[in-house]
């Protein structure tokens, strides 16, 4: 007799992508009550005369295909043109303290901002201010503060190039370089770890390359989910032979097999094609173990090589030319002893050595990571011994090799371009005064765990957000809750409505902007923005749709008009000017940043085009020239994973989810239907602590490295899946309750949703977990 599963938990057999992509985008067109304007919409996505998908930041495939968008990225799109609206009336139906009992899906589900609303503590509820009126507020409350630094100011990775430059010049010209923004949270190991590899924070590799590898290596990422566009370009890989080695703690649906949409074959006879041709399922946290393992076998098949009579299996060329620190890393790799190996990775010594035979038969290798591996506590540590391992046999700096981080927003990595940076470097001052006069603030500025202490301790008084929901996105959202209501003022920039618009401060203000499909004209007519991909590809994108409201403001309008009422005429910036045409902005961004030589020629050729990344050709930016080999000495225990009752627990994004916005209550390719207060438990786990498949639990983070007692969110459904021993798995946001702000990689501030140490108790709590 089988038993039973918990409520809303179902085996899904059938393959990433097809028809169940399909009948998700229609189902979504549906319940956002766009189904005409919503397929003409979508048929604009990623189009030369069309805007750029909100969604994730894969580039585009030349712009030759009608239908260039995939199931998530309709989503994205969808919910961002909605019918539906969040209007005066609506706020004046309900409370903030009654919004506050909403799921977060149901806030945002209620659609578009229409006007600029501001807090009325009289009636707890938000109202209608015009925006010059708003504009003055908040310059009042900027120049009250005695202090710039008293005041973060936070970005998100949907924001345009052109918004962002305008934001940082903004906040350069108040005084600050407090500059919290979504790159803290994912790939900032990235930003940090691989300028000290190879003379640059981004990937090398272009979408061309993928048509030249050999071998693809995957760590850490769920393509399917967060970058489904990617599964196109993995599909003809797999389908032309292209080993493609994956490690994850999880078996996501869409790395075992995908059925793409736009394969009439597939479509036609519900079939689909295997992605991973192996799929290593190593433990949270133990990446650094595998990597190691995987170099330790490379060295030493590489010494039987020689042994034997070869030459040996390592491009010693590529290494005696381009890199320094081999002898170090060799031997640390080769001190690290296999059983730690195995132990700390969850791998069989024979996996780890297979796929280190894929890697050595392979001629050319790109190597894709997500935030699997960047959100730890050694994040840095991490991206640089994947750079490591790819310099071992030169896959860098020639075609079809190559890192290939895979960003997560569709501009993330454009805005960091363009100046949005807490740590300034001269060439960026310089830049700045060039083109405006003045010369910046020089001193580091808060990251967003930083902004967040300071928040929360009272050193920072005010906030604003362009776009995100920051409060959410944090760990340790109890404390991260408090502290934003002790703000003096809170103003956020947003197309639609989210919990951290709940957290009321003295001063709370909505801002409604433009969005990604809405057509913006300016006083010179209508204008585009440019987004930057995860290959360092710069394009046009340019909204058609009629705004939601004739109260609606673009994101670079919004900027100047607090600019305007806060600096005043200070250093003679003409912010009315660059409004009313957009190329002013970016001829002031090509002053600042001269890889965009020509910005305004070149970008409006179809497809765009590439900044410079020198590694691409083996040019190294470092301070020795040469691409460094880094050691991360040893295998460091976190003293809390000691005990056996111990797990660690990664967090997730749903299939129905994008960063924190929630589409659905479903998950689809792992099953969930209706619900996210569910712990992914191995069965094992579950047994030898008294707990089966479906039984109400407690997750308790444990007291963190600074002493912080541990935190705990309750009455969540324990649920048995194909999970490593000793891990456990969870929804992000919600988990980021039991995340301390302290559990963060120290040399990037990167927070460690990926792996944190927490106990899994039987839950006393009666009634559905609590969520908010």
């Amino acid at each position: 007799m089988t038993k039973k599963r918990p409520e809303g938990i179902e085996a899904y057999t059938s393959a990433a992508g097809g028809w169940g992509a399909l009948r998700a985008v229609a189902k979504t067109l549906a319940h956002q009550q766009v189904m005409a304007q919503g397929t003409m919409t979508l048929l604009k996505a990623n189009q030369p005369d069309g805007f750029d998908c909100p969604g994730c930041a894969w580039p585009d495939p030349k712009h030759t295909s009608s239908f260039e968008f995939c199931e998530n990225g309709a989503k994205a799109i969808t919910w961002e043109s909605t019918s539906k609206r969040a209007d005066p009336e609506f706020f004046a139906r309900n409370s903030v303290a009654d919004l506050w009992t909403w799921s977060d899906h149901d806030l945002e589900d209620q659609g578009r901002l229409t006007h600029p609303m501001i807090y009325d503590p009289a009636t707890d509820r938000y109202v209608a201010i015009e925006w010059a009126e708003a504009f003055e507020r908040i310059g009042d409350e900027l120049r009250k503060l005695p202090d710039p630094n008293l005041a973060e100011f936070y970005t998100s990775g949907r924001a345009s190039k052109e918004a962002a430059f305008l934001f940082q010049l903004l906040v350069r010209a108040y005084g600050t370089n407090n500059f919290p923004d979504c790159s803290n949270m994912c790939h900032e190991a990235t930003s940090v770890g691989l300028p000290k590899s190879i003379g640059v924070g981004k990937g090398t590799v272009t979408l061309e390359d993928f048509d030249h590898a050999d071998a693809i290596f995957s760590f850490g990422h769920n393509p399917g989910t967060n970058h489904p566009r990617m599964m196109t370009t993995l599909h003809e890989a797999s389908r032309r032979g292209v080993p493609i080695i994956v490690f994850n703690p999880l078996k996501e649906r869409a790395l075992e097999k995908f059925a793409a949409p736009q394969n009439p074959v597939e479509m036609a006879t519900f079939s689909s094609t295997p992605i991973a041709s192996a799929y290593h399922q190593v433990k949270p946290g133990g990446d650094l173990a595998a990597l190691k393992g995987l170099m330790k076998r490379i060295f030493e098949r590489d010494e039987e090589d020689l042994a034997a009579g070869g030459s040996g299996l390592l491009d010693r060329a590529f290494i005696a030319a381009h890199t320094v620190g081999i002898d170090e890393l060799k031997a640390d790799v080769m001190a690290t002893g296999w059983e730690q190996i195995v132990r700390k990775s969850g791998l069989e010594r024979s996996a780890i050595e297979s796929a280190a035979e894929v890697y050595l038969n392979s001629k050319n290798v790109i190597l894709c990571y997500g935030m699997g591996i960047t959100q730890h506590s050694n994040g840095t540590a991490n991206v640089q011994q994947l750079a490591n391992f790819l310099m071992l046999r030169g896959n860098l700096g020639r075609q079809g090799a190559g890192l290939c981080p895979l960003r997560g927003h569709s501009n993330v990595q454009g805005d960091r371009t363009v100046g949005i940076t807490e740590i300034p470097n001269k060439a960026l001052l310089d830049g700045m005064e060039r083109a405006f006069g003045f010369r910046p603030p020089a001193e580091k500025g808060h990251d967003a765990v930083e902004a967040i202490k300071a928040i929360i301790d009272g050193r920072s008084k005010a906030l604003i957000c362009l776009g995100g929901n920051l409060a959410v996105a944090m760990s340790d959202r109890d404390a991260t809750f408090a502290g934003m209501r002790k703000l003096d003022m809170a103003v956020h920039l947003a197309t639609k409505l989210n919990r951290s618009h709940l957290l009321i401060a003295k001063t709370s203000m909505i801002l409604p902007i433009l969005g990604r499909t809405d057509q913006d004209i300016q006083k010179n007519g209508p204008q585009s923005v440019t987004v930057e991909d995860s290959m360092s590809m710069v394009h046009a994108s340019r909204g058609f749709l009629k705004p939601p409201s004739d109260h609606l403001m673009s994101e670079p309008a919004v900027i100047a008009g607090i600019a305007k009422a806060t600096l005043g005429t200070r250093h003679s910036i003409d912010w009315d000017g660059m409004i009313g045409d957009y190329s002013r902005i970016r001829d002031k961004i090509e002053i600042v940043f001269p890889d965009f030589k020509d910005f305004n020629v070149r970008v409006r050729k179809p497809g765009g085009f590439r900044l410079d990344v020198p590694a691409t050709y083996r040019e190294w930016h470092t301070e020795s020239g040469k691409a460094n080999f880094l050691v991360a000495p040893g295998l460091e225990e976190d003293e809390r994973l000691t005990s056996p009752d111990v797990l660690v627990l990664t967090t997730l994004r749903s299939h129905d989810q994008y960063n924190t916005t929630v589409y659905s209550l479903n998950d689809r390719y792992r099953g969930v239907f209706g619900r996210r207060d569910v712990i992914f438990m191995n069965a094992d786990d579950l047994a030898a602590r008294g707990l089966a498949d479906g039984d109400r639990i407690d997750v308790e983070g444990l007291r963190s490295a600074d002493g912080a007692s541990g935190r705990t969110v309750a009455g969540f459904t324990a649920v048995a899946y194909d999970i490593p021993k000793g891990s456990v798995a969870g929804y992000y946001p919600e988990m980021n309750r039991v995340i301390a702000l302290s559990d963060h990689d120290r040399r990037s501030g990167t927070p460690a949703y990926k792996g944190i140490p927490v106990t899994i108790r039987r839950s006393t709590q009666i009634g559905e977990a609590a969520m908010p």
